[in-house]
């Protein structure tokens, strides 16, 4: 297996975050999520189709705009902010993602 760093797994995050909340592709965004993804928010389902049934529900404004980004081992932590779905302010929110290249599929 090919040694991935930090660097890298920071891309994939944010390539998975623009293939989801801002290109809206679901079919290619499915490869970034393993099926057994946790959701640890007590109102989305857990499970990568808590989290599309989610994005699906969004208006199509919506925009997802990260700022801070660290990764150290297979953790990356996103600090961003999803804005244009009509609230008065941005929805801030923190991500943590864990690369796990044995659960991800090809992609679409």
């Amino acid at each position: 297996m090919t040694k991935t760093t930090p660097v890298q797994h920071k891309a994939l995050v944010l390539e998975a975050f623009d293939t989801l909340f801002d290109r809206r592709n679901h079919a290619a965004a499915a490869h970034f999520w393993s099926d057994l993804y946790i959701q640890r928010c007590a109102h989305i389902e857990s499970g990568p189709d808590g989290l599309f049934n989610l994005v699906r529900s969004l208006p199509d404004a919506l925009r997802y705009e990260h700022g801070l980004i660290m990764a150290e081992g297979d953790y990356v932590i996103v600090h961003g902010r999803f804005w244009g779905d009509g609230r008065p302010a941005a929805f801030i929110a923190a991500d943590l993602p864990r690369y796990e290249p044995e659960t991800m599929t090809a992609p679409a």
